[in-house]
């Protein structure tokens, strides 16, 4: 098992970058394909970004390629979600989640392994 703690996030305004990060525990962060996911308030949680751990491919959603980039240091045992220009929509819980089968995606239910989420505010 591997225990995932969140951390980072915070209220910046509009425009500005947060950096989070999500610590792992009890096995090594490369023998899984890590995941951030986000729940906004009165939203159902939903997929952000995923980095494979065999070859380190990258899957974003539409809204935020271009502006968030995921990656994982597995000497720090860790993986980041790096956030730029954001918008007030980017407004969430944000969640890391480790799954060990298979490759990339981005079905919630896939992933067995979840943190206990850091709050991100965007204000305008």
């Amino acid at each position: 098992q591997v225990q995932l703690v969140e951390s980072g996030g915070g209220s910046v305004q509009a425009g500005g970058s947060l950096r989070l990060s999500c610590a792992a525990s009890g096995r090594t962060v490369s023998a899984y394909n890590m995941a951030w996911f986000r729940q906004a308030p009165g939203k159902e949680r939903g997929f952000v970004a995923a980095i494979s751990r065999s070859v380190g491919s990258t899957y974003y959603i539409d809204s935020v390629k271009g502006r968030f980039t995921i990656s994982r240091d597995n000497a720090k045992n860790a993986v980041y979600l790096e956030m730029n220009s954001l918008k007030p929509e980017d407004t969430a819980v944000y969640y890391c989640a480790a799954h060990s089968l298979g490759g990339l995606t981005a079905r919630m239910e896939d992933y067995v392994y979840w943190g206990q989420g850091t709050q991100v505010t965007v204000s305008s």
